[in-house]
């Protein structure tokens, strides 16, 4: 979801404006992605490497995330919408750490859309984990690693988007995307929209896939 900061700027308002714009664009294609049937939606909401920015934006930035889940988590319960986190979200602010787990619980039992949500999130450093404790369990197979990884038990990764005009992973999703439809759009985040949505499944919807193979 990239964007936030240059969609801020191209309007002469503080970063922090860009991302609360980001949020709204987030709960607008939460309830899209619910809509269409989609049966997982994940959003790189924070990354590892996202600790390297200003403590101010940082700090913003949970508030939004505190915010966002107050708000919507009645939402999530009453539309059979399931929370799920990927990444190490113990590092963030333990305020935060207890609204997350208690949403996580409360939505555990729906199975409508799932929406996972990567905080503190690095593929590299789950690809790390993951493979540290497939070697405790026995021999390295890739099928050892998948099944360590955070996104373990979600449905595989079928498309990947990219906002902002922006064409790389960014350390997202690296061993899930392996097979994955790639579409990159200019469209910064926070005026991403349900069309957009739409646009990229329909052009994922006419691609050939054939896993290596002819």
């Amino acid at each position: 979801m990239d964007g936030n900061g240059r969609w801020a700027k191209k309007r002469h308002l503080p970063r922090a404006v860009g991302h609360q714009r980001g949020v709204e664009a987030v709960r607008t294609l939460v309830r899209a992605a619910r809509e269409m049937g989609l049966e997982a939606l994940t959003l790189y909401a924070f990354s590892t490497e996202n600790w390297r920015r200003p403590e101010d934006e940082i700090s913003a930035l949970m508030g939004l995330l505190k915010r966002y889940i107050v708000a919507d988590i009645d939402e999530f319960v009453a539309n059979n919408v399931q929370l799920r986190i990927i990444g190490d979200h113990s590092a963030l602010p333990a305020d935060v750490v207890t609204l997350l787990d208690d949403a996580v619980a409360r939505t555990a039992g729906n199975d409508g859309t799932t929406l996972v949500i990567a905080l503190n999130y690095g593929a590299q450093d789950e690809i790390a984990r993951a493979a540290a404790k497939a070697a405790s369990k026995g021999p390295i197979t890739p099928a050892a690693i998948e099944a360590e990884l955070d996104t373990a038990g979600l449905p595989p990764l079928d498309l990947l988007i990219r906002t902002s005009g922006e064409v790389r992973l960014s350390n997202f999703l690296l061993w899930q995307a392996a097979y994955a439809e790639m579409w990159f759009t200019d469209v910064l985040w926070p005026d991403f929209t349900p069309d957009h949505l739409r646009a990229a499944l329909e052009a994922f919807g006419q691609r050939e896939r054939r896993y290596g193979g002819r």
